[in-house]
């Protein structure tokens, strides 16, 4: 996991999927490719400086409870990252090489220390907007016991939202990647990031980030 300073740090990348990120995607968030370059550098430097790469995806079926014709877009979705289509895949800027994937199977909590020792990529599978709905998410962060999660990723008001509340519920201290991020809803952003600032997440930008690691 690196050495000195960042050993405690992850890198927290949510869902960079292609539906999510491009103006040919499914659920497309404006002006998400605008974001694409401060990605590429914060997972370059994690890579260079050893810092572990948590990746959460959406991998969703049709049949998924999110999933609707006529959604409304708090607690369900058009449908969008449907398994095995281009649009469920990380851009190339944020591709994890060799990653250990985490679906939706419950692996024993005991297990996950010796599951991700030794990896520095982890990819998260989840079917809702949230990644503590996966079951294996709070026994790896238990097991990464970082002192420090940097997220970025798309979007502020839904996933990012989801992610960040959950590690402030556990205590855990987060700085956000205010470059590196865009939300669906104006009026839902503001509300998001004056409740992270308020549980003490601070907001930061990817040269900040990639300096901090090298």
């Amino acid at each position: 996991m690196g050495a000195g300073s960042v050993t405690k740090v992850i890198l927290w990348d949510v869902d960079t999927q292609v539906d999510f990120m491009l103006p040919d995607g499914k659920l497309y968030v404006p002006e998400a490719e605008e974001t694409i370059p401060a990605m590429k550098r914060l997972v370059e430097a994690a890579r260079e400086a050893g810092v572990v790469h948590v990746a959460s995806a959406d991998d969703h079926e049709l049949t998924d409870p999110e999933i609707s014709d006529d959604p409304d877009f708090r607690n369900t979705y058009p449908p969008h990252c449907l398994r095995g289509t281009r649009g469920a895949q990380r851009i190339p800027e944020t591709e994890q090489e060799d990653p250990l994937p985490l679906a939706l199977l419950p692996f024993p909590p005991g297990l996950i220390p010796e599951l991700i020792d030794g990896r520095r990529e982890i990819l998260l599978l989840k079917k809702n907007f949230n990644v503590f709905t996966n079951p294996n998410t709070e026994p790896l962060l238990d097991a990464l016991d970082p002192e420090e999660i940097v997220v970025f990723g798309v979007a502020t008001d839904v996933c990012d939202d989801a992610a960040i509340r959950g590690f402030l519920q556990r205590g855990r201290r987060v700085r956000f990647v205010e470059d590196a991020a865009r939300g669906l809803d104006e009026e839902r952003v503001q509300q998001c990031t004056a409740a992270w600032r308020a549980g003490g997440v601070e907001f930061t930008t990817a040269d900040a980030v990639v300096t901090s690691l090298t």
